[in-house]
Formats: structure tokens, sequence, C-alpha cells
């Protein structure tokens, strides 16, 4: 029989763990919260998370494309050490963060998109609600986004409920989808239960394809959107995905028109997807749950949209490399802004340390627990990305050095002085030291790891 394992107050009570709610969206950029500096956009919600916790910003994914920094999140383990670098799935024994907190005496619950192998089940989610996932081309049908394009993204995919498939809730991305995640998330929150639950909410939205919600048409007029400071029309080289399907969303070159006309309906899909994160907090409130449930908004990975001349995410530029990452709940500090470096993979350690649960082996994320209760500033002083074998990336406080194996290309940014990272420095002799460090740690981390593209230098 498994054995709950329950924290132990001052006075030798037993404490309920906290709840866990993890909402997840699907391609936004770290930059698109209203509390976070985006005059534009409208999330209240969003924010209000921001006021009442604490703020990452400097959060990352990673490995910034959705199967591969969700397959980090659910193992907290880099790609090279969970198997996916290698296979693209996931290696036996390599422990799952549902998994350990249901073992632990967590009810687990997933809803929204399932972008892994496999069902939920088989990676330790009890149950499934609000359940979408691709149906195999059945259902597929042509579709075209808010610009009349072509669909190429989610085509055929649709909602389940009880291994079901349910069309009738639309096949594809619909203008409404979050809401329909939503709906099942608030219902299982309402549910009464006598054990903490571990809830994983998978948005689509921003994912392509873009469609305006309801009512929400209107919201922002494109002739009036910013462009991105980074903006350009093309970028000056091969990066590795050039001509992805992400890329080729877009038109080349980008222009600013149709970024403008882009970022439109992509904050609107926003600000409706935090509408539906407003719901849920609600249904926390109403259900006297919020005092004691640790919730968690990011993405999978941020998006580019015209910055340094992309449309995708697969680049190690902070719009794409970086994510939101916002926590609130007990132990965590009100109203604080950090710029602590972190992963998603953090969070499962992160989520067993408060929870009172011993950290799996397999998982070489750090818990930000010490950050979050104001104890120390960080929990590491730089942080790594990578992508297929065309780019690898260190991040340090101040410095971002980038590599380009294939298009033999390196990149480096002051990032303290260039924010947006407008001008490489990689040519500047003043600065060979400090390629020439970054490179190394860079090289050493990798091979620790056992990325084979520097074993193969080696």
């Amino acid at each position: 029989m498994l054995r709950r394992r329950f924290l132990t107050g001052l006075a030798g009570a037993q404490l309920r763990p906290p709840n866990i709610l993890l909402l997840i969206a699907d391609d936004q950029r770290p930059d698109t919260i209203h509390a976070l500096g985006n005059r534009v956009i409208r999330t209240p919600n969003l924010d209000r998370l921001v006021r009442e916790g604490t703020a990452f910003t400097r959060g990352t994914c990673a490995y910034p494309v959705c199967v591969a920094s969700r397959a980090e999140l659910i193992t907290g383990a880099n790609v090279f050490r969970n198997g996916f670098a290698a296979s693209q799935r996931l290696k036996e024994g390599v422990a799952l963060m549902p998994d350990t907190l249901r073992r632990h005496g967590y009810e687990t619950c997933y809803s929204g998109k399932w972008h892994h192998d496999g069902r939920p089940r088989a990676k330790g989610y009890a149950t499934e609600v609000g359940f979408y996932t691709g149906a195999g081309g059945r259902f597929a049908k042509p579709q075209k986004d808010w610009t009349g394009r072509d669909v190429t993204g989610y085509v055929g995919w649709v909602f389940e409920e009880g291994g079901k498939p349910r069309p009738e809730l639309g096949a594809g991305l619909t203008p409404s989808i979050s809401e329909h995640i939503a709906d099942a998330a608030c219902e299982f929150i309402g549910r009464r239960r006598d054990q903490p639950f571990f809830l994983q909410v998978a948005f689509t939205a921003p994912h392509d394809p873009l469609l305006f919600p309801p009512g929400f048409e209107r919201m922002y007029e494109a002739s009036k959107m910013p462009l991105p400071p980074n903006f350009a029309a093309e970028h000056p080289f091969d990066h590795g995905n050039a001509r992805g399907r992400d890329e080729l969303l877009m038109t080349f070159p980008r222009t600013a028109e149709e970024v403008r006309g882009e970022l439109a309906c992509y904050y609107a899909v926003i600000s409706h997807l935090d509408q539906q994160i407003g719901r849920i907090l609600e249904a926390l409130r109403t259900a006297a749950l919020d005092s004691n449930t640790l919730v968690v908004f990011t993405s999978d990975n941020g998006l580019a949209i015209g910055s340094h001349g992309l449309r995708g995410k697969q680049n190690m530029y902070e719009h794409s490399f970086g994510v939101p990452f916002l926590m609130r709940g007990p132990g965590v500090a009100r109203g604080l802004r950090t710029a602590a470096q972190c992963y998603l993979r953090d969070l499962f350690p992160t989520f067993c340390d408060y929870a009172g649960i011993t950290v799996p082996g397999t998982v070489d994320g750090k818990s930000l627990r010490p950050v979050l209760s104001g104890k120390a500033k960080s929990v590491r002083q730089e942080a790594y990305g990578y992508f297929t074998d065309t780019q690898r990336m260190i991040r340090t406080d101040r410095w971002k050095f980038a590599w380009y194996p294939k298009a033999g290309r390196e990149q480096l940014f002051d990032l303290r002085k260039d924010p947006h990272e407008l001008r490489d420095r990689v040519a500047d002799p003043t600065l060979e030291s400090v390629k020439s460090e970054l490179r190394d740690r860079l090289m050493n981390w990798l091979r620790e790891q056992g990325d084979p593209l520097v074993a193969k230098k080696a």
C-alpha cells in the first residue's frame, strides 16, 4: 500500500500538502503579460497572479518546441538525460512528475492538449477531463485561419471522453477551444475530495491556427499594434529551421502589416485564454481551495511572430527560449519579480519540495522553493538551450552565446545592454575572452550531459 506523506507543523500536527494546479499555454511569448510591462495586451487574471505571487522574468523552456519541452517538464530532466534527444521517446525508468505525485497520495488529473506518446494514465494521471488529442485523421477537414490560410496544425484533433471521440465539440482547433478545456478543469476542481490533487491544464492557445474567439474580434486593432522591437524582414542566416512548418505560416520577407495583423489575433487569443484562467481561479475560490493550492502558469515555449525575421519558436532568442513563469500559493512570496534563471523542468522538484516528497534520482532540475520563499536570489548561474542538431546556447545573467554547428555560425549578445538581441557582438575583438569562456562552459556542459553532437566533435 502506498503511504501518503504529510508535512508536519511545529506543534507536531499533520498539515495537508498543497494542491497543485499547473496551467500551461502553448506558444506564448514571455512578454505577453500586461503587469510585466506589455501595455497593449489585456491579461487581468495573469496580472492577478503576478500581484499575488512570484514572477520569474527569466523562465526558460530549454528546448523550444512542444513535445521536447513537455518531455523535460514531465521528467524534470533535460532531453539528453531523459532519452528524448536520442529517440524522441522517454527512457524506461525515468521518474514522471504525475506518477510520483500519485504514488505519494495525490489525486492526479489531466485536462487539455496531450503532446506525449501513449495516454495520460500511462504517465501517472489517474483521470482525464476535457482531453484533447490527435484522432489519426478520422475527423480531419479543410480549415482556414483568421487570414484565410490553409491550416496545417492540429488538423483532425478532437476532444475525448471515456476514450471516445467527441467531434461535436469541434474538429481541429476552434475559436472557443480554451473554454472547453476550462469547463472540464472547473468541474474537476468543484468535486469534493479527501486528498490533495495535482491538476494539469494544458491549453492549446495561443498556438496556430490563430482564430478570433467570439467577442474578441475587435479587441486589438491591427494597424495600431506595435511591432516587436527586434522586428526584421528576414533572419540573417539559416538557423536550422529557416523553412520549417512554423516559418511557412508567414510570407517571406516578413512585412510590418502582416506581423501587426498576426499579433492582433495572437493577443486576442491570449486575452481569451486569460479569461478562462480567471474562471479556473474563481472555481478554486468558490471551492475554498485557493489558500492551499500552488498555482503555476507557464508555456511550453515562446514564439517569434516577426522578431528577428522569424515566425516560429525553434530558435535561441529570448522571445522563443523564454516563457512566462508565474507561481502563487502557500509559501510563495507575494509581489516578487525575480530574474533568477529557471527551467520548466525545475517544476518537478519544486512540487516535490512543497509536497514533502523526496526528489527522484533521475531528476536534474532544481527546486525553486529557496527563491519563492525569499531565502535565495537564485538556484543556478546560467541556463542552456538546444534544438535538434542545429542550435546550442548558454545564457548567463549578462551574456548569451549561441552556436550553430550546421551553419558554422556563432552569436554573442550582451543582454544587459541589449535585451532585444539586436547587436551581435561575436566579432568584437574586445570580447574575445568572454566568448571563449562561454564557449568552453557550453561545450563542457553539453559533454557532461552526453550530447552526441559534442561527443562527435571530441
